[in-house]
């Protein structure tokens, strides 16, 4: 079991505190992963910031939902593919498209697809992706931005998923029912 500290807004540093009463406002809750995060404030805001951005990318739900959750599983993060699960019902996205991501199976669509693999390649290969990987992505319709995009999502998710990994953060009560492991 870790021993890293699940913060409250109570008991977290000074600088993370501000950054908690944000967590809370837009989740009606501090997630066990901010409060963990808020040991070192520079990386809540970090991953705050990422989030907002990425939530303000190009990608429409479902892409923001592929993007992530196909981090997520190819991470093994037992924490995020569960949240990921309910933010995805919230922002209603069809649930074929959030199984088949965690039953790791083919997505619904063609353009879909392309961008899972995409994101998969870019994760496996830590980024040295081919013209030859790009060419489906590009031929899907998506262009250099949503490359770059892709990026930014992995991004965010190394912070949670490593975090995760390292604070085996517990799973908030309302993820629990979408429970996941490999």
């Amino acid at each position: 079991m870790s021993t890293l500290k699940i913060h409250t807004i109570d008991s977290a540093p000074e600088e993370s505190k501000a950054l908690l009463e944000k967590s809370k406002k837009e989740y009606g809750m501090v997630p066990g992963l901010h409060g963990v995060l808020a040991e070192a404030p520079g990386l809540l805001d970090a991953y705050q910031k990422l989030h907002e951005l990425f939530i303000n990318s190009s990608f429409d739900n479902e892409e923001l939902t592929v993007v992530w959750q196909t981090i997520n599983v190819e991470h093994e993060c037992h924490y995020c593919v569960p949240a990921h699960t309910g933010i995805a019902n919230m922002m209603k996205v069809d649930p074929a498209i959030t199984e088949a991501l965690r039953n790791r199976t083919e997505m619904p669509t063609a353009k879909l697809q392309a961008l899972h693999t995409m994101t998969l390649a870019v994760v496996r290969n830590r980024g040295f992706v081919t013209k030859e990987d790009t060419k489906p992505l590009y031929e899907a319709g998506y262009a250099e931005r949503q490359l770059l995009e892709i990026i930014l999502g992995v991004s965010q998710k190394v912070i949670s998923n490593y975090t995760n990994h390292i604070a085996e953060t517990p799973v908030d009560a309302p993820f629990q029912k979408f429970a996941w492991k490999k």
